[in-house]
């Protein structure tokens, strides 16, 4: 996924991920299943923030809880 947007929101930091479709095979196989994903977060945490930056792309693991 690739960063979109980091917002200082306050003490707060918003970022957006957005699915990646082009680029590296890798990408492209993945946009071939799954064409359209965002992930939204607020950041309270200040030793947390300043970890994304905007047009970076990241991998996002789901794992069940």
């Amino acid at each position: 996924m690739q960063c979109w947007s980091v917002l200082k929101n306050g003490e707060s930091e918003a970022v957006t991920l957005n699915a990646v479709c082009d680029g590296s095979e890798e990408n492209k196989t993945f946009a071939k299943y799954t064409p359209c994903a965002s992930v939204n977060m607020t950041i309270d945490n200040p030793t947390a923030q300043g970890q994304f930056q905007k047009g970076k792309e990241y991998y996002v693991d789901f794992t069940p809880a």
